[in-house]
């Protein structure tokens, strides 16, 4: 591959994020050959209500793009010819056999300085804990939660008075549709850089309107031992 080459992308995602990142792969000249959004109404048929829909299946039937809800993503969804499968603000767990679907990379992008606030609320902990900086990586997706080697990352100062919702749509948000353009192109001219995390500085925070989870994948490492709790977070402490 070779700069200015052409990717082959599936998204998986939802909201104005996902849309946002869309068009800016266009943009770019990439194509979007799928997306995966959740279907909104959990258990219930929603073909003739399309008022209801997520903006990025929005965004993908205005475009004659095939879409999958993304509770159900399974490798059987990923067409034949897909380079890239990218996720942006997808809870959606993508299991191995749908990440070889890709024949370059699986990648996503996290708000937070990885592997610092894994977990789906890391905005709203950022702020509930007064962090004075914060940034978005994007990662190489694997089994493992938000753990995945890293393929690019920036910080950023977090303004004073700032909500989940401000430092998302005016900072972590746009850093992030711009991070995920970065690493599409580095791929697209064969460079693929992977960065192992530091698993001494991980932290994981369950989400604050879901009950306490257990996460297991975060204590099962050589040279870790089990980790204590601080606030409802799991931290991890080498023996």
């Amino acid at each position: 591959m070779s700069a200015g080459v052409r990717m082959n992308i599936y998204m998986s995602g939802q909201g104005a994020f996902a849309v946002q990142v869309a068009e800016a792969l266009l943009d770019e000249g990439h194509k979007i050959v799928g997306a995966a959004a959740p279907r909104l109404r959990k258990g219930k048929s929603d073909e003739g209500d399309a008022m209801s829909w997520d903006r990025l299946r929005s965004w993908a039937y205005r475009r004659d793009v095939p879409w999958t809800d993304s509770a159900e993503l399974r490798a059987m969804h990923i067409p034949d010819g897909v380079d890239i499968i990218l996720a942006a603000h997808s809870h959606a767990f993508l299991g191995r056999r749908t990440r070889a679907r890709a024949s370059v990379a699986t990648i996503g992008y996290h708000p937070s300085l990885l592997p610092l606030h894994r977990g789906r609320d890391a905005i709203r902990w950022t702020v509930r804990d007064g962090d004075k900086v914060t940034g978005g990586s994007v990662y190489h997706l694997t089994e493992r939660t938000d753990g995945g080697p890293l393929a690019a990352q920036e910080h950023l100062l977090v303004p004073p008075g700032s909500t989940p919702q401000t430092l998302w749509r005016d900072h972590l948000a746009p850093l992030g549709v711009r991070l995920l353009l970065k690493v599409v192109a580095d791929l697209a001219a064969n460079r693929r850089i992977e960065v192992p995390q530091d698993e001494r500085l991980a932290t994981w925070e369950p989400a604050m309107d879901a009950p306490p989870l257990f996460k297991p994948e975060l204590i099962a490492l050589p040279g870790t031992d089990t980790v204590r709790v601080e606030s409802g977070r799991w931290a991890l402490h080498d023996r």
